[in-house]
């Protein structure tokens, strides 16, 4: 498939840190995908690249296969980017807001208008367009800031933590919007919610150190883990000597001691049963037993260090 995004060794350094490492890859054109990984893995400056608003140290980046360096006005027509932070001017209103940033790509009045009735309706925004930005709360401007990088009919969107400050019914008109906008437009945006990246993408990049540590659909990055489970088991005593026993059963994976609960990893069900047997009669008071998510991939244990029996 064609792809809207192309990067080739791309690398930023900030001072003497690398923030993205030689980073080669492309995104399919109307695709969605999320960035996940640490507060600090590079994923916001991966979204300015991407967005044309800093400037790789090396490296080059492609939009619709034209260089963002060297065709920098044509590229920055076909983008638009959500900063994870409220930057609306807040004494203009939503709409004027909107309509001032729309102006700038030379757009024309009516399809702005067009665009703000149409998306307006889509977030549920009525009233609120029409109040000073300042004197909303953050999560109605968050989703204006959405309507706004959407005004100029950009190809690709780029969006940092896109329900940041929401409530839960803006989220879902917000995510609503989103997924009726993949396939027309290419979206790559990054977020701490992983409920909502679960349900919503094509692909997921787990970003580590400015490196690209796993990539693929959420089945495809699961699927190494699925025979695994996720077990705790609480006792009405879990001393430390009992602690130290259980971990030692060669099938229990990187297990923890949260008060008198024993939390671990298991490659099948029965290594309760072999847990139970190294127990030496302790009493148990609760069991659970869980299928992995995508948290447990993004654990250190599973995501840089893999799982071992």
């Amino acid at each position: 498939m064609e792809a809207s995004i192309t990067l080739k060794k791309v690398g930023k350094l900030v001072g003497d840190k690398t923030v993205l490492a030689s980073l080669t890859f492309g995104i399919e054109k109307g695709t969605l995908v999320a960035l996940v990984g640490d507060n600090d893995a590079g994923k916001s400056t991966l979204l300015k690249v991407l967005a044309g608003l800093e400037n790789p140290n090396y490296g080059s980046v492609y939009l619709h296969g034209l260089d963002t360096n060297k065709r920098r006005l044509e590229t920055r027509q076909t983008v638009a980017y959500v900063p994870h932070d409220v930057d609306l001017d807040p004494w203009l209103t939503l709409e004027q807001n909107i309509i001032f940033d729309a102006l700038l790509y030379d757009t024309h009045k009516e399809n702005i208008e067009s665009h703000i009735h149409e998306y307006g309706h889509a977030l549920d925004m009525g009233d609120f367009m029409y109040s000073l930005a300042g004197g909303v709360p953050q999560g109605i401007q968050k989703k204006a800031m959405i309507i706004r990088a959407l005004a100029h009919d950009p190809t690709i969107m780029i969006m940092d933590e896109p329900t940041a400050f929401m409530d839960a019914p803006s989220r879902r008109l917000t995510w609503d919007l989103i997924r009726n906008l993949k396939g027309s437009k290419t979206i790559v945006y990054s977020s701490q919610f992983l409920p909502e990246v679960e349900a919503a993408n094509d692909r997921i990049m787990v970003i580590h150190e400015g490196r690209v540590l796993l990539d693929g659909s959420l089945d495809k990055l699961l699927e190494s883990t699925l025979e695994y489970h996720q077990f705790a088991i609480e006792f009405e005593e879990l001393s430390d000597e009992l602690f130290s026993t259980l971990s030692r059963v060669p099938t229990v994976v990187n297990p923890t001691k949260i008060g008198d609960t024993l939390h671990f990893y298991g490659r099948s069900r029965k290594v309760f049963f072999e847990v139970l047997n190294a127990c030496a009669g302790a009493l148990m008071k609760d069991l659970s037993i869980q299928k992995l998510s995508l948290q447990d991939l993004l654990d250190s244990a599973f995501a840089q260090k893999g799982m071992n029996e």
